[in-house]
């Protein structure tokens, strides 16, 4: 976590000087027959959205087509495909008004980052339009590639199921309506508050806390585990203390200004199990209790995405394969600490497990998922080492990073693509496509483009938000460039 101030003067400031954003993606903005094909609905391909002059305002701007990449392989004619599949990452679906939340961080400085967001309470419903755009384009497959929750709790992994498995969502937590530092009646400065701050957004809460049709994933879908999916805050393994918070009736809204919170990792920890034993320190409020918040340990957040049918195995890791096509192997690994900590972990079991299914993969091509990239865990240099020399290793596919970018990796065996792609909880609130096709020579390529959330006035508002927020928005420039989104990548 990485810390970025985020004041009310400094939001208001910058939404002062910069024009409100008015983003509203239609199928009529489409022109002729485009408009009249479905897989066009968030295609970047077909229409993007961007600030070309950079006065705030994102403008509907011609699609970018596929760029060539021929860092690991000439140019090839692109036969038939061979697996077409999607990607959605760190949606982060969040209770934004659990007490256990952490938001009141943000002013501590490094290394805390996201843990307030303006667009927070909408992220069920960014999710939604994400499946939605990826319904229009139709996969094979989509491969979630962690923190598809943010907090660890039940009442965040059932409304993230009912999203993507089709279903009534039902957003609020607590008691009836909204609670949480957002409500205009908050003085705190830190926290953008819709009702009364620009860009005002009169109701926004309320609509926020409804329930909702989710239409869902049409094809199946698969769980990558991430870091926050199995640890509270993404940093923290549940303690006795820290479920009495999310379980209690009070939450903590304004720290003293003598706080001092360690910035180590293990000082972390330790650190606010001690401080919690003291009570909340600081400012507090009440909060409507709710027993869904409960922090889960992390068998039984498997153990869900197992029993849905969205993962394999058994055993305490979520390592898995699955046949993306005939000729193409996904290989899913679970790279989540356990004890606490947001970097990558590849364990001995894991390695074990890519070993294996590297031997078997036989004539097909792999492609590997994980949620943190593998070339910044901690044991990720031996599992590299080891696609290092299989030949049909064709991409790493990850998220954790909430940015898009696309590097090759050059081997002897032929070398591999390393994909991270960007968040759904900060913008561009992008998912992507891939789509792998035989080239000549027993060669491949993988096309990829970016797809933005389908349109919606709370999806829409949740990315306006997301593009002026201090932290994840427009600075941050995780969009990446032009050739981490849209292109073919020959191997």
């Amino acid at each position: 976590m990485s810390a970025r101030l985020r004041s009310r003067p400094a939001i208001a400031l910058a939404l002062i000087v910069l024009p409100v954003i008015a983003v509203v993606v239609t199928l009529a903005s489409l022109r002729g027959s485009d408009a009249a094909r479905p897989a066009q609905i968030g295609d970047t391909r077909a229409l993007t959205l961007a600030d070309p002059d950079g006065d705030g305002l994102l403008q509907r701007l011609p699609g970018e087509p596929l760029r060539d990449r021929t860092e690991l392989a000439t140019a090839a004619r692109p036969g038939k495909p061979l697996a077409t599949f999607g990607q959605l990452s760190d949606a982060h679906v969040r209770d934004e008004e659990s007490p256990a939340l952490v938001g009141f961080l943000d002013r501590l400085g490094a290394p805390f980052e996201s843990t307030f967001r303006p667009q927070e309470a909408l992220t069920t419903q960014v999710l939604a339009a994400a499946a939605r755009t990826l319904n229009a384009a139709r996969p094979d497959a989509v491969l979630v590639t962690g923190d598809l929750i943010d907090n660890d709790q039940r009442n965040e992994l059932a409304m993230a199921l009912a999203t993507l498995d089709g279903a009534t969502v039902r957003p609020d937590s607590g008691a009836r309506g909204y609670d949480g530092p957002q409500l205009q009646s908050n003085a705190d400065p830190s926290y953008y508050r819709p009702a009364v701050d620009p860009p005002r957004r009169p109701g926004l809460l309320q609509a926020a806390q409804r329930p909702f049709a989710s239409a869902g994933l049409r094809a199946p879908w698969w769980a990558v585990a991430g870091n926050h999916d199995l640890l509270v805050s993404g940093e923290l393994a549940p303690t006795p203390r820290l479920q009495a918070v999310a379980h209690g009736s009070r939450a903590l809204v304004r720290p003293p200004d003598d706080l001092a919170i360690p910035r180590d990792q293990a000082g972390l920890t330790n650190g606010l199990d001690a401080l919690l034993a003291r009570g909340l320190p600081g400012t507090t409020t009440p909060r409507p209790a709710d027993p869904g918040r409960a922090q889960l340990p992390a068998a039984e957040v498997l153990a869900r995405l197992r029993s849905g049918g969205h993962g394999r195995g058994s055993g305490p890791l979520l390592d898995y394969t699955i046949d993306l096509g005939p000729r193409v192997l996904g290989v899913v690994l679970d790279t989540v600490r356990r004890d606490r900590g947001s970097g990558g972990l590849v364990t001995a079991q894991t390695l074990a497990f890519l070993r294996a299914a590297l031997a078997a993969a036989g004539e097909r091509w792999v492609v590997v998922f994980s949620h943190q990239p593998l070339a910044t865990a901690v044991g990720g240099d031996a599992a590299l080492a080891l696609l290092d020399r299989a030949p049909r290793a064709l991409a790493t596919v990850a998220g954790h990073t909430h940015r898009n970018r696309i590097t090759p990796r050059k081997t002897r065996s032929g070398g591999f693509w390393q994909i991270t792609t960007a968040s759904l909880a900060d913008y561009p609130q992008q998912a992507r496509m891939l789509r792998i096709r035989a080239t000549a020579q027993r060669g491949a390529v993988i096309e990829t483009w970016m797809l933005d959330t389908a349109r919606g006035r709370l999806a829409d508002t949740a990315r306006e938000l997301a593009f002026l927020d201090a932290q994840g928005g427009r600075p941050d420039r995780a969009a990446g460039s032009r050739l981490d989104r849209n292109v073919r990548l020959f191997r």
